[in-house]
């Protein structure tokens, strides 16, 4: 059977993936399971979370905006993820409670590195000056083809970013396996076609196991 805990030390989790791949409902479903638990557990979203990041999310995603230069996307979203950590994250870490996370630092590796032609190292030190060096404990990519993820998006009215069409997620995804190639120890790949159930099975046994060995 497996242990069960609270988490004392707080462990920081995020979800990764291209437009469409799964990672919301995954998130959604990781949050329940945590509630059911009784493990202390909060969400956050990115860009966004705080007042000051919801308001660059919405220069970020607006359509109005398609005209905004690759290397101000990257500082926006490492602003709004500066704000982020230190309102949101840090504090509840602090206090040992288990920090969900749809999309981190790795986003802007995929998004304005792999998709943009942005210099991956310069964005891993720009992220990391952002979040005071925070990685997350363990970080799931659920992988998946693009074409299959623009069949399974149902939004309305896409975002700037998920206007940019199947060749730029084709170029995220590929960064996100290198990312993972890169961060072996931290980024779990996670076949999105699975089903969901599959999926979070796989999500929750990594989840609790990693909650017991920091604990």
């Amino acid at each position: 059977m497996m242990k069960m805990s609270t988490s004392k030390g707080g462990i920081f989790i995020s979800f990764e993936g291209i437009d469409g791949c799964g990672k919301s409902t995954q998130v959604r479903l990781l949050m329940e399971r945590l509630k059911k638990e009784n493990i202390d557990s909060i969400l956050v979203r990115e860009p966004g979370g705080t007042k000051i990041s919801e308001e660059i999310r919405t220069i970020l995603l607006s359509n109005q905006n398609n005209d905004m230069a690759s290397r101000t996307e990257a500082l926006l979203m490492t602003a709004s993820r500066a704000q982020l950590t230190n309102d949101k994250i840090i504090p509840a870490l602090n206090n040992g409670v288990c920090v969900v996370a749809d999309r981190f630092k790795d986003s802007t590796l995929a998004y304005q590195g792999g998709g943009r032609g942005l210099n991956l190292d310069f964005l891993i030190d720009l992220n990391n000056f952002a979040t005071c060096d925070i990685d997350p404990d363990i970080t799931f990519n659920i992988d998946i083809e693009p074409k299959m993820a623009l069949h399974r998006m149902t939004s309305a009215e896409p975002d700037r970013i998920e206007n940019a069409g199947i060749e730029l997620q084709e170029k995220v995804r590929n960064a996100y396996q290198e990312i993972s190639t890169r961060f072996p120890n931290r980024v779990f790949t996670i076949d999105g076609e699975r089903s969901i159930s599959g999926i979070h099975s796989t999500i929750w046994e990594k989840t609790i196991n990693c909650i017991n060995e920091k604990n």
